[in-house]
């Protein structure tokens, strides 16, 4: 190898690491070697915190003084590698992002790209998706890159525990580069069958640089707390004697949310993250400034994150497999002596897990549906017109156009906001959807394995990522046969704990436009207040009553009446209804009324049907879109004027609420026939807010999955009766 470029590669090691003593780790230099003097294709599978980044940060600084053209990094995480773009400047990188939250930059960063004044942009792989940038900008860029970098690549793997459609799209371009670009992958959590797809998608001259996996300074105990007020127990009695800052990992946004709440109550400066938190740069900056104690933190907060000094990471549940729960563990113990990191177990984690395996892939019978609707459509449709078409969750719908404009070829496309359909059919691949969920209920096991803790944790941990190095740790649980922290649990903070779960109750945002068949802004005077959900439907506290009296005795408990009655007292709307609604049900006609006039009674407030179904509908919780949602209600109802109480403010009750679309259809009615403000009032949270609807989301799937079938066989028959039109 070149010396020279070895000695100059150390000086700029130095200045970015901002260190005059420091040296390469084991592997780092003969990396960068390979892609600056060899052009080479590389996958480099090292732990967290080895030093990825600066692979490609140097590399690219070498490149760039032998006159050699830019790099270009996909990443799916852009936010959090702010401090890395702050580190790479210390060596006179030049580097500029292209994202959703930078649009007004983006004319300047193309201008410095033409202009080579750039030395490396970054862009996540859904900016592929952007015909417009991928033609405009990538394709007429490509012939003069120097680097093309993949960070995160198990990402492009189905095979790997945090698979994304549009990470494929990155194999197509990697074809087109020119044989004397170099070309980067980087993981740390890639096992012998992610890194062979990475291969398969990245071409055959991909080499392997792979490092042991285990770090000597983390160590691991797992233990079964099923209960959730065991947990919050114990997090709130620990948390504070444990080293440092650190990170509690949890499975859905609404436990990071209730947890956060639950430790700040207990006196411990805890933050919710999670991918719908709008302020998470100011999140990752308090932990990383030691401002809070803990981020209490969905999978949201994981790859790029890098704080070298978090004391403990703690998983209030159990994650889906040791590989992703290597990548989450991994965030801790990269430059401390002793780092902690402690698994717990709850009794709702199997159905958790169920549900993400379920929701991995789309349904063929929603695909199909998808593509009949866009055949369909001479003009293309937008996702939400789709929605109106095909019974599926907004989310989901966007992950099934994801995975068909992903495909090789494609059989539908995106121009802008419009999916077309291409001539290219639809080649179903279920049987590797089904290998694939079957090395997920594998994985699933292997993680049920790693719990029961027979083994050295850190050594199953390698095992499973086909590390050659795995051996015993020495420093685990089980290694040392005991504990490695205090498992004691005050049944005073339990008590506290489940009075707090009890407690759960949240905000009902008032919906303020139209959707579906009829669109525009709702007019601020009709619309509902802020109102108020006792607590989430599958939830502990009091989502057990709420489903015994909706699913078996056919009438709500009065301890949800005295519930309800102390959640408005601690509410106080304003200004104070002075009477009583209710939303009224065919299928179940005294379930909710009887419940509002017991409530009413307790209140002293006069209850009143003011209310009527005049339409037969299908349940709300089988439409899963918000646009069929709001086009099931629109017409339903119909109010008794001679019952509503003029100008004065009401309590609008209903059993549960999901998109909100019944209590806005029924509380414009209510203010459009002279009402005062309307504040809903449910018992139960269906939405996928809330966290917990995983199960009845599975039977609504099986419901609507004859609903579609009968469709399509209709539709079929339809077109052998009179003849395809779409093929006139």
């Amino acid at each position: 190898m070149n010396s020279s470029l070895r000695e100059k590669s150390s000086q700029y090691l130095k200045q970015f690491l901002g260190d005059p003593s420091g040296e390469f780790r084991d592997g780092q230099w003969e990396a960068i070697a390979a892609l600056v003097e060899e052009r080479a294709h590389l996958l480099v599978v090292q732990r967290t915190g080895w030093g990825k980044s600066l692979v490609y940060f140097l590399a690219t600084r070498l490149l760039r003084d032998s006159g050699i053209g830019p790099t270009l990094l996909i990443s799916p995480l852009l936010s959090l590698m702010r401090n890395q773009i702050a580190m790479a400047s210390r060596i006179g990188i030049a580097a500029g992002t292209i994202n959703s939250s930078n649009t007004e930059q983006w004319d300047e960063v193309f201008t410095k790209l033409r202009q080579d004044e750039l030395d490396v942009l970054l862009i996540s792989p859904e900016r592929l998706a952007n015909g417009d940038f991928v033609s405009r900008h990538l394709l007429p860029n490509v012939g003069r890159l120097g680097l093309f970098v993949v960070d995160e690549a198990h990402c492009i793997s189905d095979w790997g525990h945090d698979f994304r459609p549009d990470y494929r799209r990155i194999g197509r371009i990697v074809r087109n580069l020119p044989p004397n670009v170099s070309v980067l992958a980087t993981t740390a959590t890639a096992n012998d069958r992610v890194i062979e797809d990475i291969r398969f998608q990245l071409g055959a001259k991909l080499r392997v640089h792979r490092g042991p996996l285990a770090r000597d300074s983390l160590w691991l105990q797992t233990w079964k707390l099923p209960h959730r007020e065991q947990r919050f127990a114990w997090l709130a009695q620990h948390i504070p004697r444990l080293p440092g800052v650190g990170i509690v990992y949890v499975l859905t946004v609404r436990d990071a949310e209730r947890l956060a709440e639950w430790l700040r109550s207990e006196g411990i400066e805890a933050l919710a993250y999670s991918g719908r938190s709008d302020d998470r740069e100011s999140k990752e900056a308090a932990l990383l400034e030691n401002r809070c104690k803990v981020l209490v933190a969905t999978t949201a907060l994981g790859m790029g994150f890098d704080k070298p000094d978090i004391g403990f990471i703690i998983h209030y549940q159990r994650p889906s497999s040791v590989i992703a729960y290597y990548q989450q563990v991994g965030r801790a113990g990269r430059n401390v002596e002793r780092a902690l990191g402690l698994l717990m177990e709850g009794e709702e984690d199997d159905e958790i897990a169920n549900y993400f395996m379920m929701k991995a892939f789309p349904s063929e019978e929603n695909l199909e549906r998808i593509l009949w609707l866009l055949d369909d459509s001479e003009q293309g449709l937008t996702e939400r017109q789709l929605q109106a078409g095909v019974n599926m969750p907004a989310g989901e719908l966007q992950s099934a156009l994801k995975f068909l404009g992903t495909m090789d070829p494609p059989p539908a496309v995106v121009t802008g906001r419009i999916w077309t359909r291409t001539p290219h059919p639809y080649q179903s691949d279920g049987d590797r959807v089904e290998r694939v969920l079957e090395l997920r209920r594998e994985e699933l096991a292997v993680m049920k394995q790693y719990m029961a803790g027979e083994s050295c944790l850190m050594q199953l941990l390698q095992r499973e990522l086909n590390d050659p190095a795995a051996e015993p740790c020495g420093r685990c649980a089980v290694c040392r046969g005991g504990t490695l922290t205090s498992l004691d649990i005050d049944s005073a903070v339990v008590t506290r704990a489940e009075m707090f779960l009890r407690r759960s109750e949240r905000e009902i945002k008032p919906r303020a436009m139209w959707i579906g068949e009829t669109k525009g802004l709702i007019d601020k005077e009709l619309r509902c207040e802020k109102g108020r959900v006792l607590a989430p439907w599958g939830g502990s506290g009091w989502g057990p009553s709420i489903r015994k009296g909706k699913q078996e005795t056919g009438q709500f408990d009065d301890e949800l009446v005295t519930a309800v009655v102390e959640m408005i007292e601690r509410w106080i709307p304003d200004p104070a209804p002075t009477w009583l609604a209710c939303v009224p049900s065919n299928r179940h006609p005294e379930l909710v009324p009887d419940f509002a006039r017991r409530l009413a009674l307790r209140l002293g407030l006069p209850y009143h049907e003011a209310i009527e179904k005049v339409a037969e509908t299908e349940p709300q919780k089988m439409m899963q879109n918000s646009v069929k949602q709001s086009n099931n209600v629109r017409g339903a109802f119909a109010v008794k004027r001679e019952c509503v109480q003029q100008n004065e403010a009401v309590f609008l009750v209903d059993d549960l609420v999901d998109s909100g679309w019944t209590f806005t259809v029924t509380g414009v009615l209510l203010r459009e026939a002279g009402s005062g403000p309307v504040f809903p009032l449910a018992l139960g949270d269906t939405s996928s807010s809330s966290g917990y609807n995983q199960s009845g989301t599975r039977q609504v799937r099986r419901q609507l999955l004859g609903k579609v079938l009968e469709e399509l066989d209709s539709r079929q028959n339809k077109s052998q009766d009179e003849g395809d039109a779409s093929n006139e």
